[in-house]
């Protein structure tokens, strides 16, 4: 018992008060989301490899082994530089979701009637149910905390108030603008005709088309919410974070993009 109290009171002595418990929690998110970003992307097929190099360097420089340690040391060194080259889209995508204002998350929360969020996601899923039934292909991005100017620039600026008629317009295949992205900015159609950077991932399903791997390449550079309909199949999907989640309805798409959202426009409706 006297041994416990006593390794009790040496962890506490090593405390000096506030600053080391801030640091450790600090310490600790940093090390939580390095984890989570190297797990969700192609990293993780790389951070096997980095951890055995390192755990060499280790036991070489420990057991003495100079020319080994000479060797993985500078493997060490040139592998940083290798690793922001090659992650250098992941790592600009990391950095754009730090940058974000954590109070701010979403543009939708300047939107201050409810109303016209319950409205804006409404028409969108109508928009998206009209196009799977009939088999029209559109790339609709919802623009969140990362803003999208240049992707905007590489399209049309239309800011134009969202209805049904006008977003199946733009999609119709005879339009000159149905191949690209609408960008939907606050509670605006913003854009139309954007270019999307392509997603990268080696383990996208090869059943899916340019439009999906577009949408899962803008999830990955951004914290936008993307709405796929699939010219071949209907299928409605949603991609997020690097993430598609397909075969969506009405209901289920007006759930999904309510909670992305934080629409809370149906919750209180329905209370009353």
């Amino acid at each position: 018992m006297a041994a416990i109290k006593d390794f009790i009171g040496y962890i506490f002595s090593q405390f000096r008060g506030v600053a080391d418990v801030a640091d450790i929690i600090i310490v600790s998110i940093i090390v939580y989301f390095v984890i989570k970003f190297i797990r969700d992307r192609r990293a993780s097929r790389l951070a096997t490899g980095v951890i055995f190099i390192i755990a060499l360097l280790v036991i070489s420089e420990s057991a003495g082994m100079r020319a080994m340690n000479f060797l993985f040391s500078n493997i060490v060194q040139a592998g940083l530089i290798a690793v922001i080259v090659v992650f250098q889209p992941e790592l600009r995508s990391a950095l754009e979701k730090v940058g974000g204002s954590p109070i701010k998350r979403f543009s939708f929360f300047d939107i201050k009637n409810q109303s016209v969020k319950h409205d804006l996601i409404s028409n969108i899923c109508q928009t998206a149910s009209e196009l799977s039934q009939e088999y029209t292909g559109a790339l609709i991005v919802l623009e969140r905390s990362t803003p999208l100017g240049d992707i905007i620039k590489t399209g049309t600026v239309i800011n134009a108030d969202p209805n049904v008629l006008l977003m199946k317009n733009v999609f119709f295949n005879k339009a000159p603008l149905h191949d690209g992205a609408m960008i939907i900015r606050g509670s605006r159609v913003y854009a139309a005709g954007c270019i999307l950077p392509l997603s990268t991932n080696d383990d996208i399903i090869k059943d899916l088309g340019t439009r999906h791997r577009a949408a899962i390449g803008m999830s990955e550079n951004s914290d936008a919410v993307i709405v796929v309909v699939s010219e071949e199949t209907g299928t409605i999907s949603v991609a997020v974070d690097g993430q598609l989640r397909r075969n969506f309805d009405y209901n289920t798409l007006k759930a999904e993009l309510s909670q992305l959202m934080h629409d809370d426009s149906d919750n209180k409706r329905k209370t009353k």
